[in-house]
């Protein structure tokens, strides 16, 4: 147990690796007073383009791959708990350092990428099929934050469809989509008062 604890610190430290706010500061801004006042990739590409995005995109991401494979090495062999359960748990780790990191008082992005890099890093599958909602929602609506939504709400669906008798993995898809979910629910407001902003909208800096 102390494997995955000690898992879990390192991957909450890892997700306070805010990439958005780091290029936000090489480019001599603070990205949180631009645009939606958020450091995911989507608010960076309104703010400071597409190449940085893209670098705000990955790394986030690779955060939730990172720890995910080091709970699948370092920790499952040596634990008696559900592996998909335990990866998940130390993915979760990242997605809240992320959401809520300590040092920019608890106000951190949305975990959309990081949650993109856990669920890729334990099925792969999985999510391609996720990323095809996204990409589809998007295209359609222009609409980030709706197919950051629908993509999360996926998450439960398709572990019930994958992992129709590992009740932990289920849960576990349901605490990683509903958080995303609710980090979104500034968004869901606008979108439903129709004052959202779509894909390619710039912001004044």
């Amino acid at each position: 147990m102390i494997r995955l604890i000690i898992t879990m610190i390192l991957g909450y430290a890892l997700g306070c690796v805010q990439w958005g706010f780091i290029l936000g500061k090489l480019n001599g801004i603070d990205i949180r007073d631009y645009g939606s006042g958020n450091s995911g990739a989507t608010n960076i590409l309104r703010v400071l383009g597409k190449k940085a995005s893209l670098i705000t995109f990955l790394g986030d991401a690779l955060k939730g791959v990172i720890i995910v494979t080091v709970a699948r090495f370092l920790v499952c062999p040596h634990i008696a708990m559900n592996p998909q359960a335990v990866m998940m748990l130390a993915g979760l780790s990242a997605v809240l350092g992320h959401d809520f990191p300590v040092h920019m008082g608890f106000k951190g992005g949305k975990g959309v990428s990081t949650t993109g890099g856990v669920m890729f890093a334990i099925n792969p599958l999985l999510t391609m099929i996720m990323l095809a909602i996204f990409i589809i929602t998007v295209a359609i609506t222009r609409y980030v934050s709706l197919g950051s939504c629908l993509l999360m709400v996926s998450i439960p669906i398709l572990s019930v469809i994958f992992y129709s008798f590992n009740l932990p993995m289920v849960i576990m898809g349901c605490i990683l989509g509903g958080l995303s979910i609710w980090r979104h629910r500034a968004n869901i407001g606008r979108l439903l008062n129709g004052t959202e902003s779509k894909i390619g909208e710039k912001v004044e800096r």
